[in-house]
């Protein structure tokens, strides 16, 4: 069988809606309200559970990489038993299903009970899939499990350590660590020194954190935004009048709102920013 570690994001989430939506029709059909619910439901679940199965594959396939990740080993153990957890029970359920189908035409009862007992299965089956789901999703957001690895693509890796030094300076920002701030947008910015984006934050970050508004200015001098972008403007203006108000010079800041006044008519933050510097 094929490595399917790439397809393992896409299988597990059909897996998901195919057996939850499976699971909530085997119920209704119980009630014998919806005649449409119980073939349905025997389809949604046997294919959902083929997909579990392709789910556990695909993760199996793709758990060395993210497991080599520091600490994320028992979290990957985790997610990997609760998947074929899931997998078992849903195979379970596949085979009541398909006994009720070939029973169905020689004991409508028997049949019935069997549909009961995959209704039953099928609940522990979907808290199984839950708690796969929110180790899956634990592995995603707190250990960045997966980043990079997909395609073998290094932008991806790129992007995943712009993120943690961006959020890492956020944080220390929030804890009023001025200096620990500046120190990772500095190397924020020397790390991807062609992203505006980042030079913006290193920018912002001479104001908000060093308090040193004539480097700022400085920086901002070397930086060129596109005239028809009105919202790399807006954030180069703002900046500015940061910069003369950390340096000192509230009449240029003023002069600088004033001038984005006349060409931003209709931005009301130009308009409250100049009624606090009067």
């Amino acid at each position: 069988m094929p490595n399917l570690a790439s397809w393992h994001p896409q299988i597990v989430h059909f897996a998901i809606a195919l057996l939850c939506v499976g699971v909530l029709f085997r119920w209704i059909s119980l009630t014998g309200r919806a005649a449409f619910t119980g073939p349905a439901a025997a389809v949604l679940l046997l294919v959902g559970t083929g997909a579990a199965v392709l789910a556990v594959k695909s993760g199996t396939d793709a758990h060395g990489p993210v497991e080599r990740v520091p600490g994320a080993r028992e979290a990957v153990i985790e997610h990997e038993d609760w998947g074929k957890r899931t997998r078992n029970l849903f195979l379970a359920v596949a085979a009541l299903e398909i006994l009720a189908l070939g029973l169905a035409r020689r004991s409508a009862r028997v049949a019935k009970g069997l549909t009961v007992a995959s209704a039953l299965v099928g609940l522990a089956g979907g808290f199984a899939l839950y708690e796969a789901g929110e180790h899956g999703g634990e592995l995603v957001y707190a250990y960045a499990g997966g980043v990079g690895i997909r395609y073998g693509d290094t932008t991806d890796v790129n992007r995943l350590l712009l993120a943690g030094l961006y959020h890492s300076a956020q944080q220390a920002r929030t804890l009023h660590d001025s200096a620990r701030a500046a120190e990772l947008f500095g190397e924020l910015a020397r790390r991807f020194p062609d992203d505006t984006t980042v030079r913006f934050l290193a920018i912002e970050s001479l104001i908000r954190d060093q308090n040193d508004g004539r480097a700022a200015l400085a920086a901002l001098a070397r930086l060129s935004v596109p005239p028809d972008n009105q919202r790399l403007r807006l954030r180069y203006g703002f900046l500015k009048v940061d910069a003369f108000l950390a340096a000192g010079r509230p009449d240029s800041a003023r002069a600088t709102l004033e001038q984005l006044a006349r060409d931003f008519p209709d931005v009301q933050r130009i308009k409250d920013r100049l009624a606090q510097i009067e």
